[in-house]
């Protein structure tokens, strides 16, 4: 065997399934392992606790919307007759992604054997959770995949690169350098999958999100300058606190978002001869203070 051959085997086996050029998840335990983050624990263990309680972390399971939305789009490509779909057996990340490319866009790392076993996943009856929590929106998601906008302009992320506020080295077998991201503080860092609404170049333009263009088109207009971050990341929490997160209504922030004011005003009916009947005439506003509408994702 060539000295050569030998050192590539011996990379092969030492780093981890992402540091291997062209090579493709073949499972869903594959991609996990391919975008694994528990490393980051190391140093980071209070920001991994917080991610770990995040709706981001079970993104592909998400509220109580997503697998009936994912179920529903899935039964919708067997339907259009220009999808190719006729069965799971047709099904390739292609098809996932106007969905995948928010909830899962390491995805485009993955055969569409991966896709198959995910959406086998979603109409499992019921869902099989365990498989889709296995993926999720990480930290190599935000920190790498996400980190730039305007790629023409700042480039594509690199590989072994970690991007956030600071330049450096990091302690990392993989990811061994850390970059400034042009966009880490900006709200359109979450405008990425938070968005403007359908992207009708999209074979399959899909309205979810469009809690960022709500905020470009009527907060800020009207004077706001706070950016996501402001209000959801409060000092640095990797929780992104909304009005639900991992399935627990957080009070703070509804409390923070909207005024709710309510008018009570009782009266008694008299519906026959000696028979009084209590009532209430309620009179409800609420006021959006958020730099959203509300409800969006």
């Amino acid at each position: 065997m060539s000295l050569r051959r030998f050192m590539v085997i011996l990379l092969f086996m030492a780093l981890p399934f992402t540091a291997v050029a062209g090579e493709k998840a073949k499972t869903v335990d594959e991609l996990a392992k391919m975008y694994d983050v528990s490393s980051c624990k190391k140093c980071h263990a209070k920001i991994h606790e917080e991610w770990e309680k995040s709706a981001h972390a079970t993104a592909m399971v998400g509220t109580g919307r997503t697998i009936g939305g994912t179920r529903g789009y899935i039964n919708a490509l067997k339907i259009w007759k220009n999808s190719g779909v006729k069965d799971v057996k047709d099904i390739t990340v292609e098809h996932l992604m106007p969905c995948m490319d928010c909830h899962l866009p390491q995805l485009k790392d993955a055969t569409d054997d991966v896709a198959r076993e995910i959406v086998k996943a979603y109409l499992a009856d019921p869902a099989d959770k365990k498989t889709l929590n296995k993926l999720g929106i990480n930290c190599l998601v935000c920190h790498n995949i996400r980190s730039i906008a305007r790629k023409w302009q700042d480039g594509d992320p690199e590989p072994g690169v970690i991007y956030g506020t600071k330049e450096g080295s990091h302690p990392d077998k993989v990811y061994t350098k850390m970059k400034k991201s042009p966009i880490i503080k900006e709200a359109v860092m979450c405008g990425h999958c938070h968005g403007l609404g359908p992207v009708l170049t999209d074979p399959a333009p899909t309205q979810c999100a469009t809690a960022y263009g709500s905020y470009l088109h009527a907060y800020v207009p009207a004077g706001g300058n706070q950016t996501c971050q402001d209000c959801h990341m409060e000092k640095g929490s990797h929780r992104w606190s909304g009005f639900i997160t991992q399935g627990e209504t957080v009070m703070k922030q509804p409390n923070r978002a909207f005024d709710v004011d309510v008018i009570a005003t009782p009266y008694q009916f008299l519906e026959r001869p000696g028979n009084l009947i209590p009532k209430t005439n309620l009179t409800v506003k609420i006021t959006n203070k958020a730099g959203h509408r509300i409800p969006d994702g």
